[in-house]
C-alpha cells in the first residue's frame, strides 16, 4: 500500500515537534538543574567526598575576683586515622601501637573500621613530644588534631567548688558542670575531600571551620583569702586527724564566697584516683547535721525582735540542768552556771538559758523565724548537690523538740545554712542568696556577658536588733566561750557549737561536730567565717577549743589580706589558763640609750644602728604582744 506524500509529511511533522519538546523538557531540566540544584548537588556531593578533623574549642577559664586562673588549658593533642587512607594497616598500626604504648591488635582493629574517619583510644590527648614524633613518621591516613585537657594549677585547692572535667572536655562536676553549657563552646573542624577509595583530592582546597571557645567565668573567690583557709585546714588536719573538716567564708552584706573547702579532699586532674564519696560530695553545702550551740543565735534573734528579753537587765539561773515535759536537759557546765544575766547566758551558752527564751517564744513563734532565717530550704547557692536540713513538723513539735531546737539539738542543718543565717543576722537583717559565679566574660572581646548582682531574700529582723546580736557575740569572744577566736586590734565576734553525733538513733560517745562561726568586724561585719571539724582526735572535743582558735586564725590572715585595717573600741579579753597578758608597745621614737635603760619594759629588744636615739622602731606603737615579745628598734644622731 502505498502512502501519500501528506502522510508522510504530517508524520514528520509530528515526530518533529515531539522531538522539539523533548529536548526542550531536556534542557529546562538541564537549566534547572545547573542553576538551581547545582549548588545543592555540588555540596552534597562534597559532603560525601569531604572528610572531618575536629578541632576543639578552648573551654573557658575559671578565674577568681581577682583574675587569678584557678581551672585552665594546656595543649593536647589527639590522633585521628582515615581508615580507607591507610595502605600498610600492618606497619601503620605497629607503629602506632609502639608510639602509643597500647596493644597493636588493638589499634588495627580501630584502623580498618569501616569509618570515615576513627579517633584512636591512645591517641587522645597525647604530648606535644609523641605528636612531633607521629608527625615525624607522615604515615599515610594518620592526622594531627588539636586538642586541650584541664588544667588546675592549684592542685586540691578550691576543689569541690571547681569540680572537674572529663576526657572529652565536658563538666562532670561542680561549677565545670553547672556552668557547662556557657564553658565548653562550640567544635570547629578542617575538611579534605577524598574520592570514593579514601585518596585524598588534591585539587580540592580543605575548608576549615574554627571552633568558638567557650566563656570565661569569674567567681566571687578570693584566692588570698582561699590560700589562707587551705594552709590553716591542713594545719588541722594534721593536728586533730578528724573525720572531716568543713570551712565556709562569705561577704555578709551581699552573699558572696570568698572561700571554701572541706577535708577529705582531691586532686580534681585525677578526681579517678579519688573515691566518689569523696569528689561527689561537696560537704559544706550538702552535709547536715545537728548544729549545736552555734544555732542558739537564730533563737537570740527571735526573742530580741519579739522583745522577750533584755540582755542586760533580765536575769536568769542555772542549776545546771532543765526539766521539760518530763526530761531532764543538761547544760553543758556540770552544776550549772548559777545567777547570770542574759548576756551571759549568751557569753557562756548556757542551754537552760535559752530553753527559756524558747519557751518564752513559743513554739509557732520560734519555728516561724527558723524558716524566717532559711532553714528547712536549700539557699539556692550556684553548685549542685545542695542539701535542705531536717526541721520538726510543727504539728509534732511538744516541749521536749521544742527546748532541744532552742539550743541547736534535734534538728539538722547545713554549713551553707548556717553561714546565710548568721550573716542576715549581723549584717542589718537581711538574708542573701549565697552565690560563688560573679561574671560571664567573652574571651575574645573581653564584653561581660552576664553579671550575678546580690540577691536579697527577704528581711528578717531590724537592724537595731542586728546591733544588739552583733555586740553580744562581740562579748562571746572577748568575754565568753569563743575567747580562742580572739584577734588583737580586730573587733571579732562570734559563737561556738559542739553537736554529738547521732547514729542508729542513739548519739554516739566522744563523737562530736564542734564548730565556730565569726564575723568581723564587729562593728562593721565583712567577713564571715564558719569551721566545723568532725570527731577531732587526741583534744577536748569542744567548739571553743578546736574550731574558734582555726577560725581565728583564718580571719586574722584574710581581714589583714583583704586591707581591713584594726579598729578602736575592742572589748577588753578576759584572760583564761593559760592566756598571757598582752602589752601595749610604747612609743620610743626620740629617746636616747639613757632614758630607754630607765624605763621598764617587759619585751626583748633588738637593736640596730650606731647612733643614741631611737629613730624607728617595729612594730609601731599601740600593738598589743605577748610578754617577752621582740621589738626592733633602730638607732641613730638625730
Amino acid at each position: 500500500m502505498r502512502v501519500s506524500n501528506v502522510t508522510v509529511r504530517k508524520r514528520l511533522t509530528v515526530a518533529l515537534v515531539v522531538g522539539i519538546l523533548i529536548f526542550f523538557v531536556i534542557d529546562i531540566r538541564l537549566g534547572y538543574v545547573q542553576f538551581f540544584l547545582g549548588n545543592t548537588l555540588t555540596d552534597g556531593a562534597k559532603e560525601l567526598w569531604s572528610r572531618d578533623i575536629p578541632f576543639e574549642p578552648e573551654r573557658g577559664e575559671i578565674v577568681d575576683r581577682n583574675g587569678v586562673p584557678l581551672a585552665t588549658n594546656i595543649s593536647a593533642p589527639t590522633v585521628y586515622v582515615v581508615p580507607r587512607q591507610v595502605k600498610d594497616p600492618d606497619g601503620t598500626a605497629e607503629k602506632l601501637a609502639a608510639l602509643l604504648n597500647t596493644s597493636k591488635e588493638q589499634v588495627k582493629k580501630e584502623i580498618t573500621q569501616n569509618e570515615s574517619s576513627v579517633r584512636l583510644k591512645k591517641g587522645r590527648k597525647i604530648s606535644h613530644e609523641k605528636a612531633k614524633e607521629l608527625r615525624a613518621m607522615n604515615l599515610k591516613g594518620v592526622y594531627i588534631a588539636e586538642d586541650s585537657k584541664r588544667h588546675y594549677p592549684f592542685g586540691s585547692y578550691l576543689s569541690h567548688v571547681l569540680g572537674f572535667a572529663g576526657i572529652d572536655n565536658q563538666g562532670l562536676m561542680g561549677l565545670e558542670l553547672y556552668y557547662d553549657k556557657e564553658l565548653k563552646g562550640k567544635q570547629g573542624s578542617v575538611k579534605f575531600y577524598a574520592n570514593a577509595k579514601g585518596e585524598r583530592m588534591n585539587d580540592m582546597a580543605d575548608d576549615y571551620e574554627p571552633p568558638v571557645d567557650g566563656m570565661d567565668l569569674k567567681l566571687t573567690i578570693d584566692s588570698k583569702v582561699q590560700t589562707i583557709m587551705e594552709r590553716v585546714l591542713d594545719i588541722a588536719q594534721a593536728d586533730y586527724n578528724p573525720d572531716g573538716i568543713i570551712a565556709i567564708a562569705m561577704n555578709p552584706n551581699n552573699g558572696e564566697i570568698l572561700a571554701m573547702s572541706s577535708r577529705p579532699t582531691f586532686d580534681p586532674a585525677k578526681f579517678g584516683d579519688a573515691a566518689p564519696e569523696i569528689y561527689n560530695r561537696n560537704l559544706p553545702i550538702w552535709s547536715t547535721f545537728e548544729p549545736g550551740s552555734t544555732f542558739k543565735i537564730i533563737t537570740l534573734a527571735a526573742a530580741l525582735e519579739e522583745g522577750k528579753v533584755d540582755l542586760k537587765k533580765d536575769h536568769f539561773h542555772d542549776p545546771g540542768f532543765v526539766k521539760v515535759g518530763g526530761a531532764r536537759l543538761r547544760c553543758w557546765k556540770k552544776g550549772g552556771h548559777g545567777s547570770q544575766s542574759f548576756l551571759e547566758v549568751v557569753q557562756n551558752s548556757c542551754n537552760p538559758g535559752f530553753v527559756e527564751l524558747g519557751e518564752r517564744l513559743g513554739k509557732e513563734t520560734l519555728f516561724k523565724y527558723i524558716r524566717d532565717f532559711g532553714f528547712g530550704e536549700k539557699t539556692g547557692i550556684d553548685l549542685q548537690g545542695e542539701g535542705t536540713g531536717i526541721l520538726f513538723n510543727l504539728d509534732r513539735v511538744g516541749p521536749v523538740e521544742q527546748a532541744t531546737t532552742a539550743f541547736g539539738q534535734g534538728v539538722s542543718v547545713t554549713p551553707i545554712q548556717q553561714v546565710a543565717a548568721i550573716s542576715a543576722a549581723v549584717n542589718g537583717g537581711t538574708l542573701y542568696t549565697p552565690y560563688v559565679a560573679k561574671e560571664l566574660i567573652d574571651p575574645k572581646t573581653g564584653e561581660i556577658v552576664m553579671r550575678k548582682t546580690p540577691s536579697a531574700k527577704r528581711k528578717v529582723i531590724s537592724k537595731e536588733t542586728s546591733d544588739q546580736i552583733r555586740s553580744a557575740l562581740e562579748s562571746v569572744v572577748a568575754q565568753g566561750t569563743g575567747g580562742k577566736a580572739f584577734i588583737d586590734g580586730y573587733r571579732v565576734g562570734g559563737k561556738t557549737g559542739t553537736a554529738q553525733k547521732a547514729q542508729g538513733g542513739r548519739y554516739l560517745e566522744n563523737n562530736h561536730i564542734v564548730s565556730f562561726i565569726g564575723f568581723a568586724p564587729a562593728d562593721d561585719p565583712q567577713l564571715v567565717v564558719y569551721v566545723a571539724v568532725d570527731n577531732p582526735k587526741g583534744t577536748p572535743q569542744f567548739g571553743g577549743t578546736v574550731a574558734a582558735p582555726i577560725v581565728g586564725n583564718i580571719m586574722e590572715d584574710s581581714l589583714r589580706s583583704m586591707g581591713i585595717q584594726p579598729r578602736k573600741g575592742q572589748i577588753e579579753k578576759k584572760l583564761r589558763w593559760p592566756d598571757v597578758p598582752l602589752i601595749e608597745v610604747p612609743d620610743l621614737v626620740g629617746i636616747t640609750k639613757k632614758e630607754l635603760g630607765e624605763l621598764y619594759i617587759n619585751l626583748k629588744i633588738d637593736a640596730s644602728g650606731e647612733g643614741n636615739t631611737v629613730v624607728k622602731q617595729t612594730p609601731e606603737p599601740g600593738i598589743k604582744l605577748k610578754e617577752g615579745s621582740t621589738i626592733r628598734l633602730y638607732f641613730d644622731n638625730e
